[in-house]
């Protein structure tokens, strides 16, 4: 399945294709190739260029932004167009983020011994997910395709399909591989992000979450879904592949995968350098789907600082390596206390010992990325500068040992960590740090053998000499010998031949068509020995070449050439020796990773002084029923970096209970909300939070529903997508969830999202018992405080003087008053007639609500009676006639605002027959029947309970008529 808009690319025009056995040998290789590899962009090599020919050229051109050209032979003319060779990266990159697959036609036969027609044939097939090249990948990233497949079981017992999952790296060699329903899969797929997907014939679709973050989606050969292909295909890789999966479809998809890395990267077996196929399962790592991750900015940020991420934040490694681990870390936080603990225990050694830490780094900072070093190394195609590039990097292991050593006594210990550690101090005085230390393998053997074999500046292509060491290999050495001296003796042939011949201008040079000669001008032809030998003759002069000048010359090419064919097969053999031992540098490469991301947390921590958060106790393996959230000092780890000055708040949630948050507008409520969310996730990535003190929990998933987004593309409006990503909540929150929801309904109309907002409120804590931020501007909701046991109200202060409002940003216990929206409008540059006219309304609308409740003065502000730059809590107190008076003119307001009358039928009202139900003609709800001028039995007759509040405001405005009629 290719991309709904991507053209035919592949082809021959017409005319050409019925003439296919009148094609020139060269186009009709190109035509071969093509048909060949049917679902990929030929670029064929000429020369020092791709060039690619018909469809595929005009592709080319309108994509890469070059010449068109036309090419003419006995088939007649078509398009072409070409890319240089040695500068083909950007052009791929194009073509690839354009969507298109490349299969690169190189040359594999030597043009100058070519007796015909260059023989050329499909190296590499480069697609989005399988890129090995350094120059179209960026440093520190992951690159994975992945394939999905359905088990053939899957429905025979009625239960939901299982699909499998399996993701691999080319360019590192890491393999995944996990299952779970369509749901389950689909959130993997979200965070794993891969480049590229195919899929499996009876997979389902499945499209990402984030357009910005897809992936390009096509079909492969269903052959290499089938059971018994993908077991054997898998056979190389892993040891009873059979048993090593929980199930069908995890190994079809894991034997897919693994074809398709084979088929582009033209391997006629397998990778090598897959040594590390991991099955997980989703449930053993912190879940956050692709909402969460976008509206916590894990990763990315779409606002003016696109570089304001909490991966960002958290960024201080030192090499690619360690930047990959910590990605990884951030997107699958643990889930498991003990192993959090240990994680927490290294970062708070590392921060501690500042001078080791800093050593740590130091040499971090030099080494390369071994993964994808040893990958090409496997592959057969690193250079000589890979790896010398290795060499450099192992020996950075050595200092780290010694940085990682004992300082009480260890002899390789350093005496700047002994100082600061003091002398009886013991680093690392953690399992996990002596465990890492364990773990970095110094491969002496492999740096010895690329020290002595490998030059220290070696060319970059392997095949110009001068790659292999002087000393390494004695045949060689004596070829060099015999090379060196021949050109000695022919560089002072020159002077002996002048002293011989008596001609002063007499030269000898060498080119690569007529080898060595020497050269006499047509005044000097008299005086030329006769032993000479014409070689070839020039407009002013003559070339000649002596017996002896054409022994040395054979034996000169000879040396050479025999050096350059010895000097390839020992680099050949030092870098397969190097490859046999890739599964020791993947677990170095493992090691160095981990111990740079553990230094980058340290740092951040000391930097900006993160503490280490304490987990709650466990009981038989489950978290304290009433373990909850308790952070002291709490901030935002992005926000603090980008604002001068950050006011922190404390975050006091129990287990399973539901924080109400009101206030107004940019007062803070969403960035409080994110903090304590961050804070969780920072914990379980093995990091210290921004905080003065905290205690957490730890959570199974992280669900958030903040900000307004639309998805105009597929369908959804902002309210349906808010709804979308609430269902999702609702439906897979649980007891161990933690759940941001902002603003939840105010997509829609008043009544209708206020509903919905205090449903899903009550949901939470009645059947989910989630841990719950709730942040709203429906005021009503903070009456869940007094009917719900684990609900409570927080608010955001503000202070208004000389009619400013200013926004505190701290939280604090109680319900706000107002939202303040106008004033936020104000703040944001609305016009200020607009300003005013929105004021003006307000002012109106609120002395309605006093006219109709409570006869107070037009215009008076509840929070009016403030003192000049007294801070604003607005407090609720419910009870009381007076309050409830205000409560239910609020809620009426509110109701006006929906429906655009102040009576009349209100959506969503009851409808049933019955007392509280009867409404007169004009809509209006009536007192209950039967009670005469008995008015204490008809207020007590009222269904509140089923009443909307302009309902109960008519009822309570008839029953204070009946009063005023009795008089």
């Amino acid at each position: 399945m290719q991309p709904a808009d991507r053209e035919t690319v592949t082809g021959l025009p017409p005319g050409i294709a019925a003439a296919r056995d009148t094609l020139t040998p060269m186009l009709s290789q190109y035509a071969d190739l093509c048909a060949a590899h049917e679902d990929a962009l030929v670029l064929f090599q000429v020369g020092d260029f791709y060039e690619a020919f018909c469809e595929a050229a005009e592709t080319v051109a309108r994509v890469c932004e070059v010449t068109l050209t036309e090419r003419s032979d006995s088939t007649g003319d078509y398009p072409m167009a070409g890319v240089p060779i040695d500068n083909a990266a950007p052009y791929l990159e194009s073509l690839l983020d354009a969507g298109y697959r490349v299969a690169l036609g190189d040359q594999v036969e030597d043009a100058e011994q070519a007796s015909g027609l260059v023989d050329r044939a499909v190296t590499e097939v480069i697609t989005p997910g399988t890129v090995v090249e350094d120059d179209l990948l960026e440093s520190g990233t992951t690159n994975y395709v992945a394939a999905v497949a359905a088990d053939d079981a899957a429905g025979e017992s009625g239960s939901a399909a299982r699909v499998g999952l399996a993701a691999v790296d080319v360019s590192t060699g890491e393999c995944l591989v996990t299952s779970g329903d369509a749901d389950a899969v689909a959130g993997e797929l979200d965070r794993i992000a891969p480049a590229e997907l195919i899929s499996g014939p009876d997979a389902p679709d499945f499209a990402p979450s984030d357009a910005a973050r897809g992936w390009t989606p096509h079909e492969y050969d269903d052959g290499a879904f089938d059971r018994r292909q993908a077991a054997e295909r898998l056979e190389p890789y892993l040891s009873a592949p059979d048993r090593r999966f929980a199930s069908d479809a995890e190994l079809r998809a894991a034997g897919a995968v693994l074809a398709y890395a084979e088929y582009t990267q033209g391997d006629d077996g397998p990778l090598s350098y897959v040594t590390r196929i991991r099955r997980y399962d989703p449930h053993d790592r912190l879940r956050l789907d692709a909402a969460a991750q976008r509206s916590l900015e894990l990763f990315e940020n779409r606002g003016l600082g696109a570089s304001d991420t909490l991966f960002d934040a958290l960024d201080e490694t030192n090499c690619a390596l360690g930047r990959r681990c910590l990605e990884r870390w951030l997107r699958r936080p643990l889930v498991d206390a003990d192993a959090i603990r240990s994680r927490h225990d290294a970062v708070g050694e590392l921060a501690d010992r500042s001078l080791a830490r800093e050593g740590v780094a130091d040499a971090l900072a030099t080494a390369y990325d071994l993964e994808r070093l040893v990958s090409r190394v496997s592959r057969g195609r690193a250079d000589a500068r890979d790896l010398r590039s290795l060499c450099r990097t192992l020996a950075v292991v050595p200092e780290l040992k010694a940085t990682l050593a004992d300082a009480s006594g260890d002899a390789g210990g350093t005496d700047a960590v002994a100082e600061e550690a003091g002398s009886d101090a013991e680093f690392p005085r953690t399992d996990h740090l002596r465990d890492l230390r364990e773990r970095l393998d110094a491969l002496a053997e492999v740096r010895e053998l690329i020290d002595t074999a490998i030059a220290t500046d070696p060319p970059q292509e392997i095949t110009e000499g001068g790659v292999i060491r002087e000393g390494f290999d004695d045949d060689l050495d004596d070829l060099r010998a015999t090379e060196r001296e021949g050109r000695e003796w022919v560089a002072d042939l020159e002077t002996a031949e002048r002293e011989r011949t008596g001609i002063d201008s007499l030269s000898v040079g060498h080119n690569q068509v007529h080898g060595y000669y020497i050269e006499v001008t047509d005044a000097n032809l008299d005086r030329v020995p006769d032993d000479y030998r014409r070689r070839q003759t020039l407009k002013n002069s003559e070339r000649y070449v002596t017996p002896e000048l054409k022994e040395r010359e054979e034996s000169i090419v000879g040396a050479a050439e025999r050096a350059d064919a010895v000097e390839y097969e020992l680099f050949v053999d030092v870098r397969d020796r190097v490859a046999s031992e890739t599964e020791r540098i993947q677990g170095l490469a493992d090691a160095l990773a981990e111990l740079d991301a553990l230094t980058s947390l340290a740092a951040v921590a000391v930097e900006r002084d993160y503490v280490r958060p304490e987990l709650r106790a466990e009981a038989e393996g489950s978290v304290e029923s009433d373990a909850g959230i308790a952070i002291e000092g709490g901030r935002h780890p992005v926000v603090e970096r980008t604002e001068t000055s950050f006011v922190p708040n404390d975050a006091d949630l129990p287990r399973g209970s539901v924080a109400v948050i009101t206030g107004p507008n940019m007062s803070g409520k969403s960035t409080y909300m994110r903090s304590v969310a961050l804070a969780v996730v920072l914990a379980q990535t093995g990091s210290f939070v921004p905080a003065q003190a905290a205690t957490l929990p730890v959570f199974d998933r992280v669900f958030t529903r903040v900000g307004a987004s639309d998805d105009i593309a597929g369908g959804q409006s902002t309210f349906m997508r808010e709804m979308s990503e609430l269902t999702e909540i609702l439906h897979d929150a649980g007891p161990d969830s933690l759940v941001l929801l902002d603003e939840v309904g105010r997509g829609t109309a008043t009544t209708d999202g206020r509903a919905i907002a205090r449903a899903a409120a009550e949901f939470l804590h009645d059947e989910l018992g989630a841990t719950a931020l709730f942040a709203t501007h429906y005021h009503g909701l903070t009456d869940l405080a007094d009917e719900r046991e684990r609900v409570f109200n927080l608010h955001f202060t503000a202070t208004r003087e000389d009619g400013d409002v200013t926004f505190l940003h701290r939280v604090v216990p109680g319900a706000s008053s107002s939202s303040y929206g106008v004033e936020v409008a104000e703040l944001a540059g609305v016009p200020r007639s607009v300003v005013d006219r929105a004021r003006d309304l307000v002012a109106a609308d609120e002395a309605d609500r006093d006219r109709r409740t409570n006869g107070t003065d037009a215009g008076a502000r509840v929070d009016d009676g403030a003192a000049s730059g007294e801070e604003l809590s607005g407090d609720k107190d419910r009870d009381g006639d007076a309050s409830l008076r205000e409560f239910l003119a609020e809620e009426a307001s509110d109701e006006r605002g929906a429906s655009g009358s102040d009576s009349g039928d209100v959506p969503g009202a009851p409808a049933e027959s019955g007392d509280a139900g009867n409404r007169s003609p004009d809509g209006d709800a009536e007192v209950p029947a039967g009670g005469g001028t008995d008015l204490a039995a008809a207020l007590r007759d009222l269904d509140l309970a089923r009443m909307t509040p302009i309902e109960a405001l008519n009822a309570l405005y008839d029953l204070q008529s009946r009063i005023d009629d009795d008089g």
